[in-house]
């Protein structure tokens, strides 16, 4: 009998998920606290459901994908969660960024009630969750994620099974580290070509050709050149990723100076009223000082 799915959170990145497993022809479930966006699923021929723990009841394996870790605990274990609808033997995909710590408190809260679970955070943006593109990091038991892998091909291109549970969180975490600094460098990279009345454009052509290249370049960069800071991923949402980075750093006493100082510039943005706006608008930022 085929797998029925169900699906928690339908923001920027969840609601193309979602659409692109009920369009590979899975059955599906969904719960948004915002009902406007099940629309686009219930046209896909989706079941909308009113709670989590609805959704829970009706699926096999049920994926998340919500904001912070408090968000994930309530969609959990709420007077209206996954923990109280699932079957015993069903599997929770968590999506979402958020404590590694908190994801190995949930997994085995969860295995005591029957469930397994895997921490699944993905990277590559609205434009790869569209098109099915992402890189998604996995944390968890092998043969559970052997169970969810047919679905995370309709997902993603680049699985990689890290470790054990919290794994994939870290290594999401490493991600927001990579991509945080890199967007940092290539607003400095640009302010410099700027004040030097050089063409920010032709620097980028130029840097793009060679071992400075990268997809940070490439998007970040031509926002940046173009003050176009529609979000792919909102600088809020960037920041709350980094609190998660220091407080892990922390916690291992590892010091992260160049997380440090490109985390503070985040802050400014949110300060200055930014915080909507995709995470290059750190360029802003840079501007200012």
């Amino acid at each position: 009998m085929a797998e029925k799915l169900g699906f928690i959170g339908l923001g920027i990145m969840g609601l193309p998920m979602a659409l692109n497993l009920r369009r590979a022809g899975f059955p599906l479930s969904v719960y948004n606290r915002t009902k406007s966006r099940t629309v686009p699923l219930k046209d896909a021929g989706a079941a909308i459901c009113t709670s989590p723990k609805d959704v829970a009841a009706n699926s096999d394996i049920i994926f998340i994908c919500v904001s912070d870790t408090p968000d994930v605990n309530e969609v959990l274990f709420g007077k209206e969660g996954v923990a109280a609808g699932a079957k015993k033997g069903s599997v929770v995909v968590d999506m979402s960024t958020i404590s590694p710590d908190s994801t190995r408190r949930f997994a085995a809260d969860l295995k005591m009630a029957g469930i397994d679970m895997l921490d699944a955070p993905v990277s590559g943006g609205e434009a790869g969750a569209i098109a099915g593109s992402l890189s998604i990091m996995v944390g968890g038991k092998e043969e559970v994620c052997r169970r969810v892998l047919p679905f995370f091909q309709k997902l993603g291109k680049n699985i990689v099974l890290v470790g054990d549970h919290g794994a994939g969180q870290v290594a999401k975490a490493c991600n927001q580290i990579v991509i945080a600094v890199t967007i940092e460098a290539v607003g400095e990279a640009l302010l410099l070509a700027e004040k030097s009345g050089v063409s920010g454009h032709k620097v980028r052509e130029a840097l793009m050709g060679g071992f400075a290249g990268s997809k940070v370049l490439e998007v970040h960069g031509n926002r940046m050149l173009n003050d176009d800071y529609k979000p792919g991923f909102k600088a809020k949402l960037h920041r709350k990723d980094m609190g998660i980075v220091l407080d892990t750093a922390k916690n291992l006493q590892l010091p992260l100076p160049a997380t440090t100082l490109v985390t503070l510039h985040m802050d400014e943005v949110i300060k200055s009223g930014d915080g909507e706006l995709d995470s290059s608008a750190i360029f802003k930022a840079l501007r200012k000082n």
